[in-house]
């Protein structure tokens, strides 16, 4: 079960996202808060998985709400979930250590499968989000949040084999033995050997954790 902190100076977005992430068996709303500073003593308290984190609130903005529970709290993973698809908030919050951004109109799904990649440790962008961090730099050399970000990518990817690549689209689509030896026309015992490699080299323990995995960092 993945713990969440809802933090939202919106008393009816906190309610809208609890209702519909909660609709996922894997994922539990452990409590709320209302500005940076709650959500701290909240973190402080409870140790959550994931934190879903509005930018723009009063008392503490969760800019910086972000950076003190990632300072204070390493294994805390914060997910950026805001209306404002500003530059400065985007490179601010990846910058001082957030796992992900996105905005309020992505479909829960897509939220759900986002919390679940930053929980395994794994960065999750919005589109077109990548590409404003690097550009859009604060306290820092562009070099420098290049390579900040691209460290928080798992390296074990580029080793895999163009074969074992194609199998891991398949397992993120779905797709189950029988049909990814069919695809490939190759049998389905070199493709169970095919998804032991997956597994061992990115080290995940089963398919859904592939698939989401590949999902976040190959466009699928």
């Amino acid at each position: 079960m993945i713990n969440i902190l809802i933090v939202d100076d919106q008393h009816l977005i906190r309610q809208g996202l609890k209702a519909l992430l909660e609709l996922e068996p894997d994922l539990q709303i452990v409590a709320e808060a209302e500005n940076g500073q709650i959500a701290l003593d909240r973190v402080k308290e409870l140790q959550p998985d994931v934190v879903l984190m509005d930018i723009r609130m009063p008392v503490m903005d969760g800019v910086t709400a972000t950076k003190q529970i990632c300072q204070q709290f390493p294994h805390v993973n914060v997910l950026v979930l805001t209306t404002f698809d500003d530059d400065t908030y985007v490179s601010a919050a990846i910058g001082y250590g957030a796992k992900g951004y996105l905005l309020k109109d992505t479909p829960s799904e897509e939220i759900a499968a986002a919390i679940r990649a930053v929980n395994l440790g794994y960065t999750h962008l919005a589109p077109g989000m990548m590409e404003k961090v690097i550009a859009n730099r604060i306290d820092s050399p562009e070099a420098r949040l290049r390579q900040r970000v691209e460290i928080t990518l798992p390296p074990e990817l580029a080793e895999l084999t163009p074969r074992e690549l194609e199998v891991l689209k398949l397992i993120a689509v779905g797709a189950n033995n029988r049909e990814i030896a069919q695809q490939l026309y190759i049998s389905e015992g070199t493709v169970k050997n095919h998804v032991t490699n997956v597994l061992n080299r990115l080290n995940l323990r089963d398919r859904t954790q592939a698939a989401i995995l590949a999902k976040t960092y190959l466009a699928i």
